[in-house]
């Protein structure tokens, strides 16, 4: 995450963020506020028919649900964007297993302090997801196009033989982006249950 630092003595870096994550946490929308306000039917159609497609699996839920850290999610995404449809229905899901992670959406060219601040690979790409703890410090950026993704289109530009690991299918690759999601949501659970700060604030 390429989030601006400033030094503020000579073995203390501490980081220092252009936006006010707290404050800017507030404007964010419940998914389906989302829609409503910055997608067509066409859109909330083809959102919903992408959430029928995918799906935790049993495990995935029983992780889910050893959570014990609350976790802030900012979506960065565009009704529009076809990226945005084939990831962000699955957070849904996330939130309906565990309450303990919470996304909020953020209209991409509404929230250009936002875009800017969690750009990917130079450009304002979405979706872009920021993991922000309870007390609003960044735990990590994720986003763009899983792995998986990655690896199918790269098999277009390289041929059958580039051997990139690909998916056979449209649901083997699904599961997969599944899979990658949930990983990157474990990963920051985890940073916050280890947190000696956040262990000392909860007594555990």
């Amino acid at each position: 995450m390429s989030l601006p630092l400033s030094t503020t003595g000579p073995q203390a870096p501490a980081l220092t963020l252009p936006v006010d994550l707290a404050a800017k946490w507030e404007e964010g929308l419940p998914l389906a506020a989302f829609l409503e306000r910055f997608g067509t039917e066409e859109h909330r159609r083809r959102w919903q028919a992408a959430g029928e497609r995918m799906g935790l699996t049993v495990d995935q839920k029983s992780l889910l649900r050893t959570f014990t850290r609350k976790m802030k999610v900012f979506v960065l995404a565009g009704a529009w964007c076809g990226d945005c449809i084939s990831q962000c229905p699955l957070f849904a899901q996330v939130e309906a297993v565990c309450e303990l992670v919470e996304f909020r959406y953020f209209d991409r060219d509404t929230h250009a302090d936002l875009a800017s601040l969690v750009q990917i690979c130079g450009a304002a790409r979405v979706p872009a997801v920021l993991f922000v703890s309870e007390d609003n410090f960044p735990c990590g950026l994720y986003g763009d196009r899983t792995l998986a993704k990655y690896r199918t289109l790269t098999s277009t530009l390289a041929g059958s033989a580039c051997p990139t690991g690909l998916v056979a299918d449209e649901a083997t690759l699904t599961a997969a982006v599944v899979q990658e999601w949930v990983d990157q949501i474990e990963r920051v659970q985890w940073m916050l249950r280890t947190s000696g700060r956040l262990r000392k604030l909860h007594g555990d």
